[in-house]
């Protein structure tokens, strides 16, 4: 049996996630399985780094499969091409020890949200933007992502995977940079809970947009609440870009 890791991109704006939902809807894990079950003609389970919600897109997402099947590399990746929809493709394709796990040997993930930031709209960048018409304070934004940095509960900023779980992770790094009339918050962890990036975004935002204080920022990290979250930001402009497989592991639910 050999254990196979993908590197994946895709967009997520026709996804409902990347886990399958057992009802029927649209997922990129279902459409990776549908096509190397075709390939290989056996069926085949696929895990995933990160269960990326509906709308979430994905440039470095990686999965594995195991097959007990001889193939190289760049077949598996050619072949795939030919069964995979256009919105999600394979950049990568590597043999790896039956010991490693694209969800649970990941040390860190990083996302990239972007959000344009001008009176109009792109009629470009719709899919992969969140359009704020008003000039955000991006300084002020960058001293709210300081006070997220760290190992903290981060209860008020997303749900665990399961009722119970820890809701304990740690940020690496929360950088804002402007590019242009964008603005692109990148977000660094070694793992995080549903919908925690966007909304540590939504939030960052609040305080770009004169809503929130920083110090108010803080109480809201403290006070591990999820109903005290502000409106967190819209999926389409997320995008998992890199999993990391170096370093130490801190182990998680």
């Amino acid at each position: 049996m050999s254990r196979v890791r993908l590197t994946l991109e895709y967009d997520g704006t026709d996804f409902a996630g990347f886990q399958t939902q057992g009802k029927g809807e649209r997922t990129v894990q279902g459409e990776l399985e549908a096509a190397l079950t075709q390939l290989t003609r056996t069926q085949i389970r696929v895990h995933g780094a990160g269960r990326t919600d509906a709308g979430v897109h994905a440039l470095g997402q990686v999965a594995h499969f195991d097959v007990d099947w001889k193939i190289s590399e760049d077949k598996i990746a050619g072949a795939l091409s030919a069964y995979l929809p256009r919105d999600l493709s394979v950049r990568k394709v590597e043999q790896v020890e039956q010991e490693f796990h694209a969800r649970f040997s990941a040390t860190s993930r990083t996302y990239r949200y972007a959000i344009l930031n001008r009176p109009q709209p792109s009629a470009l960048l719709t899919r992969y933007v969140w359009h704020l018409t008003k000039p955000l304070d991006v300084e002020g934004m960058r001293d709210a992502g300081r006070v997220l940095c760290g190992a903290h509960d981060f209860a008020t900023f997303g749900q665990p995977t399961a009722p119970g779980y820890s809701t304990v992770r740690v940020v690496e790094k929360i950088v804002v940079r402007s590019l242009g009339p964008c603005l692109l918050i990148t977000v660094r962890g070694n793992a995080f809970l549903r919908q925690m990036v966007r909304s540590v975004v939504g939030t960052l935002a609040q305080v770009g947009q004169g809503k929130l204080s920083v110090s108010a920022v803080k109480e809201l990290l403290e006070v591990c609440d999820r109903r005290a979250c502000p409106p967190i930001a819209p999926a389409r402009g997320l995008c998992l870009v890199k999993v990391s497989y170096d370093g130490q592991r801190i182990g998680i639910n």
